[in-house]
């Protein structure tokens, strides 16, 4: 099966570690991943498997920019020599497209030779950092159960010493939902961080019980509101850029968001664990959504087969009426699947959103309008 040239560009996230972590941070949802492949002694992905994943992940690309994104467990487990290869192999089948990394990490392990690479291939770097040290460190901390955020921001220092791109990636919780304005602060002034992005958590316990360490539903509504607000009193518009803001805007003037959740369908960003298996979506590693193996299946025929344009489907497709009828659907397109978890089949943060999108929604208006303003 060949994809159409007329497709979005492919996006496959890298496992180089599969879920192997030095932390062991209380919500992660990807630490029970190891437990799919607990026959199997090492989690690594090989240099064998790499060069593969590279020649078909290019050579699958409709466009000119190809995007390569490590992922884990922590990233940085595995030697720089491994990533300095994974750029040799990047050149050698790159032909006229243009490459670009990006690779997310917790932070602890960023060494001046890591951040002297980075720098020098131009990586963008995804930093894991849940705020300031005492809320941080509630969930965020070791196996041995020691805290982290001293490590995160020794490491932080240090890719802004080697000027290395860099972007926040705080999870929301139940704890740092309660100060919006600190939150923001704290990223703005003491980090000095120009691109923040925040993931809401929502997780099920084993029981199906909503998790305790979630962010609430009308916290996070108050939560968004409470950053909207701080980020327009100090006149951040164009200085510092919050992914959620951005993607709204996108959706209020009818154009794709380049994040996923807010899109109206998904589908086309999938990943590949450290064995060559791929999974249509980072959040749903589960059986039932194994696209196939690499050794054995091309990219192209995975991507754009009928598994995952199917999977790419359920997310219109499962939206119950009463979503179907919100005026604030273009918004939000019933967000991530995967937090569909309430007894009516709404999205868990429904209210939050609601909450949000009433109180931006003059402000999209009239940059909305601005934008389409000839000229």
């Amino acid at each position: 099966m060949l994809a159409s040239p007329f497709a979005r560009p492919l996006y496959v996230m890298l496992k180089p570690v599969g879920a192997h972590c030095n932390l062991a941070c209380q919500y992660c949802y990807y630490l029970d991943k190891q437990k799919l492949y607990a026959h199997e002694p090492r989690h690594i992905l090989s240099e064998q498997l790499l060069e593969h994943f590279t020649r078909e992940y290019i050579g699958a690309q409709t466009t000119d920019e190809v995007l390569f994104t490590w992922h884990g467990g922590e990233t940085m487990m595995r030697p720089l020599s491994f990533f300095r290869r994974a750029v040799e192999l990047q050149k050698k089948y790159a032909g006229d497209k243009h490459i670009s990394n990006c690779i997310q990490t917790n932070g602890t392990l960023v060494t001046e030779d890591w951040a002297r690479f980075l720098h020098d291939e131009g990586w963008l770097v995804g930093v894991s950092i849940d705020g300031p040290q005492k809320v941080h460190d509630h969930y965020r901390r070791t196996r041995q159960d020691r805290p982290t955020w001293a490590k995160v921001r020794h490491g932080i220092d240090m890719l802004n010493r080697f000027q290395v791109e860099w972007n926040a990636m705080a999870v929301v919780n139940d704890i740092n939902g309660d100060d919006p304005v600190g939150f923001y602060r704290f990223f703005r002034d003491d980090l000095q961080c120009r691109y923040l992005q925040f993931t809401p958590i929502v997780e099920q316990m084993p029981d199906g019980t909503v998790a305790p360490f979630n962010v609430r539903p009308r916290q996070w509504g108050e939560f968004l509101c409470g950053v909207f607000d701080e980020w327009l009193q100090l006149d951040d518009v164009g200085n510092v850029f919050v992914q959620i803001f951005d993607a709204t805007l996108c959706n209020w003037c009818g154009v794709v968001p380049g994040v996923c959740t807010m899109a109206r369908s998904c589908g086309h960003a999938a990943v590949m664990e450290w064995n060559g298996d791929v999974y249509s979506c980072d959040h749903f590693v589960f059986p039932l959504y194994k696209l196939g193996n690499l050794h054995d299946t091309p990219l192209v025929e995975m991507m754009y087969g009928p598994q995952q344009t199917q999977f790419g489907r359920m997310k219109q497709e499962g939206l119950v009426d009463e979503c179907r009828q919100c005026e604030w659907l273009f918004a939000c397109n019933g967000e991530c699947p995967k937090n569909r978890i309430r007894p009516d089949g709404r999205n868990y943060l429904c209210e939050g959103y609601r909450m949000y999108f009433e109180h931006v929604a003059p402000w999209m208006d009239d940059m909305a309008q601005q934008l389409r303003r000839p000229g």
